[in-house]
Order: structure tokens, then C-alpha cells, then sequence
């Protein structure tokens, strides 16, 4: 077996060919009052756009909906209290026998505390290469908290970490997501406006519309190719009165698993 290895000489290429690069680099002559007065354009654009668009929590919630079932989403809207139970029905009468979850988060600690006997929790403990065949061959399905969701897409946005990384939404046959509607933003630009990311892009941040799927020359589409075939998508809303309906565009901190 061969093994590449930088010399001296490589180095020294690397270097000067980054170098050249650095120095033909133009120099920012942005300021950042003219940076602030782009992003207040940016926001005039898009705050026109929306004005009439999605006015009510319960218009935001349908067409959230609507998109995602568009996308061969599974989507239930139901409450904090009885989401549990209800989830832990579903998946007994799908079959599910083993659950990948976060029991450090909330959600996860309810949702397996409502599990029944026949159903294991397990959760992400160990280094994927010492359960490799158990993860892909025995795990029916993962249970994740989305951090927020775009209502003109139907898309969850889903910030991995060590306790629930990508693989708890990418690997099992069904992915079920749980997002509060109080999270629920118009659009993408609002999303990144309201939860501050120019402050600070999470290092990994996943965006999911529907199960995975894909498409062949003859474009027959297929799911399940690249991901898990369904995705259940769990709304917990518990503030469906249109009266005292604020704007979710503008929520700062957003409620629920916001990792």
C-alpha cells in the first residue's frame, strides 16, 4: 500500500500558489453601514413579497401542510400533551420495533416514556463503526426535533449534534420530525433574519422537504434510494387562535430542541 506524502517541494508550491491568490484577491471596501443598508433592502424585498401572504397562524400552518404532503410527507398537527401517546400509537401499528432518539432532549424522553413494551428506544452512544450493522440492519425508524420550519416550502430545518447527528434522519426507513409551530417561519430569508444566522451559521445545518427521493432517465421516481422512504412530520401547536396570533417571522427564540 502507497501513502501520499507532502514534500518539501509540495509545500513550497502549496504556499506560493495560495499566495498568489491572497495577493490578487481584491480588498473589501464594504463598509458595514453599507452592509446594513443591503440587508435593510434585502429585508424591504422580501417583507413586500410576504405582505399579504400566510396573515394567520392557521393560513402559516396549512400551507406548511400542504407543502409538505405535496412532498409525500406524513403531517399531523396535534398538541404537547398529546403527541406522545398518539406517536407512540402510530408507530406500534406501523410496526416499529426499534426507535433511534435523544433521550436528553425533552421530546425524546417523552416520547420514549410513552413507548410501549414492544417498541426499544436506543440512542446515538457509540461510535457508528461499533454498530454499523445493528443501525442500517435492525433500526426501523428516528425520531428528531426540528429547530424551525419554512412555510413556503414545507421544509424542516434540523441542526444535528452528538446526541442526534445526521444519520438519526438519514439511515432509518422512516424519519419522524417534530416541529413546534411557533418555530414556523414564511420563507428562508425570514428564517435567517428572525433566528440571527449572520451571527453565526451553525456548523451543520439540514434542510428536509419530504423522504428522500430520486429520479431515472426515464424519470420514474423512486424513494428511499438516498434516505429513509417516509417521513412523519409532527406539528405541535397549541396557540390555534387567530385573535392572538403574533408573527412567527419575528420570533427571536425559537422554542422546542433549538440545537
Amino acid at each position: 500500500m502507497t501513502h501520499a506524502v507532502d514534500t518539501p517541494n509540495a509545500l513550497s508550491a502549496r504556499a506560493r500558489m495560495l499566495g498568489r491568490l491572497r495577493a490578487s484577491a481584491p480588498a473589501s471596501s464594504i463598509t458595514p453601514t453599507q452592509i446594513d443598508a443591503l440587508d435593510a433592502r434585502i429585508d424591504a424585498h422580501f417583507d413586500a413579497r410576504r405582505a399579504h401572504a400566510n396573515a394567520t397562524h392557521s393560513e402559516r400552518l396549512a400551507q406548511f401542510q400542504r407543502m409538505l404532503e405535496a412532498a409525500h410527507a406524513d403531517v399531523t398537527i396535534t398538541t404537547a400533551q398529546a403527541w406522545p401517546a398518539e406517536l407512540a400509537r402510530r408507530l406500534a401499528q406501523a410496526g416499529v420495533k426499534r426507535l433511534l432518539l435523544d433521550p436528553s432532549s425533552a421530546e425524546g424522553a417523552a416520547l420514549a416514556a410513552a413507548l410501549p413494551a414492544e417498541i426499544a428506544a436506543k440512542h446515538y452512544d457509540a461510535p457508528i463503526e461499533t454498530w454499523k450493522p445493528e443501525l442500517f440492519d435492525t433500526i426501523d425508524a428516528g425520531f428528531t426535533v426540528a429547530r424551525s420550519g419554512l412555510v413556503a416550502t414545507g421544509t424542516l430545518i434540523v441542526v444535528p449534534d452528538a446526541n442526534a447527528p445526521r444519520t438519526v434522519s438519514l439511515v432509518p426507513p422512516l424519519h419522524v420530525a417534530l416541529v413546534h409551530a411557533n418555530t414556523l417561519h414564511a420563507d428562508l430569508h425570514a428564517a435567517a433574519k428572525a433566528e440571527r444566522w449572520r451571527d453565526g451559521m451553525p456548523t451543520n445545518l439540514v434542510m428536509i422537504s419530504g423522504p428522500s427521493k430520486t429520479s431515472d432517465i426515464q424519470q420514474t421516481t423512486a424513494y428511499g434510494a438516498h434516505g429513509p422512504r417516509a417521513l412523519w412530520v409532527i406539528v405541535i401547536d397549541d396557540n390555534a387562535d387567530d385573535s392572538a396570533d403574533d408573527n412567527a417571522d419575528n420570533n427571536a427564540a425559537p422554542q422546542g430542541d433549538a440545537r
